[in-house]
């Protein structure tokens, strides 16, 4: 027997470090492993000791006799004898778990071994403005391979698989082309016969589940949560979601926000910019209306009293911007542009009727005779960019002309000796 039973002693670290509650099931403690191991792994940037707690914490939880001992007696008891200790090593249990490791046979030991990391997805996400100022969640469906649990990722029955003789185990090919006279090409490319894995399995041993592909397609749902005050372009990852293979650490899904234009509001940086018109009396006079924001709020918009707005001047109200990422009841500033619609024509009585009010036009500082002198114009309306686009192009064309001329400054004439 064991003797006198240990004191008690800790029994929750190992469920804080795997981040579940003390009953969790096995499917839990899977989950939590699976999930914190992929995104802690060394291979991926992560800590190296978090990840040996990881693998120290799902060893004891996942066997239910060490998982009983624990929770009664704590780490001590384990560290004691009672049940064995958590001494395996950490890269062993990420393979064993993962279909790829030690215990599926022939594999050897993982210490000290490097497992390749596999690719990320990148799916763009597109939202509205409004989902980037009030946040929304959206769920998408996705398809992605994962580790066939029949055969545990061997592609076979047996388990056993056998070197390609194609590249003689390597998953490479080397083909050499030539180029020219005396000049090779050589160029290396994934084998054709067992698509660059390295094995060949017999067709007999296949996997029935995954007919030796050692993945299977899976559909998965995800739930993208955009906070507020995300910016266009912002990634949003779900660490190892992507397409799973064996001895391979799991890639990530990754979302790319894409903002969609809105046809009232600009975002530039956490400040909003609003376009308003408004008509030359409203411009004189003042104004007041009500502009909707992101959020369907209303806001009153208005001038102050004998106060003139001119054209293309830009207001400004505080704390009404977008939020700010992480810290959302802090905003920026919204931002309003105005243009003055002026109107298209006077009659003689208007005229006469605003220069009553208005301040008084400059009186001519000319005589009659002056007057006289001076050359009558015509001022015509024009589009000040078509004609500067226009004569940089008839520029341009002339320039092209000069240059198709034979002789080019030889042109000028000598003058006579």
């Amino acid at each position: 027997m064991f003797g006198r039973a240990p004191k008690k002693s800790d029994n929750t670290r190992y469920y804080e470090t795997l981040g579940v509650p003390k009953s969790a099931s096995q499917d839990d403690l899977k989950k939590a492993y699976r999930k914190a191991a992929i995104k802690n792994h060394p291979d991926k940037g992560g800590d190296p000791e978090k990840f040996k707690e990881l693998a120290q914490a799902y060893e004891v939880l996942s066997d239910p006799e060490k998982r009983e001992i624990y929770d009664q007696y704590g780490e001590d008891a384990l560290k004691e004898g009672m049940g064995g200790g958590g001494g395996h090593d950490p890269f062993d249990i990420f393979s064993s778990f993962f279909g790829g490791g030690p215990f599926g046979g022939g594999g050897g030991s993982s210490r000290g071994r490097r497992q390749r990391r596999g690719e990320d997805v990148i799916h763009p996400l597109k939202v509205s403005l409004e989902d980037l100022y009030n946040g929304t969640s959206k769920k998408l469906s996705l398809s992605r391979n994962v580790i066939c649990q029949k055969c545990k990722g061997k592609g076979s029955k047996s388990g056993a698989s056998m070197k390609c003789s194609g590249c003689q185990g390597s998953g490479m090919r080397v083909t050499i082309r030539q180029i020219g006279p005396g000049m090779i090409q050589q160029m290396q490319q994934p084998c054709n016969e067992c698509r660059g894995t390295g094995e060949t399995i017999n067709e007999k041993d296949r996997c029935p589940q995954c007919k030796g592909e050692k993945v299977v397609p899976e559909k998965k749902v995800l739930e993208v949560v955009v906070e507020k005050g995300m910016q266009n372009g912002q990634k949003i990852a779900f660490p190892g979601e992507a397409d799973e293979a064996p001895d391979t650490v799991t890639g990530d899904i990754v979302f790319v926000l894409q903002q969609k234009d809105h046809s009232k509001f600009k975002r530039k940086g956490d400040d909003l910019f609003f376009e308003h018109t408004l008509s030359l009396s409203e411009a004189l006079c003042g104004f007041q209306y009500v502009l909707t924001h992101l959020d369907n709020r209303q806001l009153l918009i208005k001038s102050n009293p004998g106060e003139v707005v001119k054209p293309d001047q830009f207001k400004a109200i505080n704390d009404e911007g977008m939020p700010m990422y992480q810290r959302p009841f802090m905003r920026g500033k919204l931002y309003i542009h105005f243009t003055v619609d002026f109107p298209e024509s006077l009659t003689l009585d208007q005229c006469k009727a605003l220069e009553t009010v208005l301040p008084p036009r400059l009186a001519t500082q000319m005589t009659d005779m002056e007057l006289d002198e001076c050359e009558e114009t015509t001022l015509h309306d024009v589009n000040i960019e078509e004609e500067m686009r226009r004569k940089q192009a008839q520029a341009q064309e002339a320039y092209e002309e000069d240059d198709d001329v034979p002789g080019g400054a030889q042109r000028v004439q000598c003058a006579q000796q």
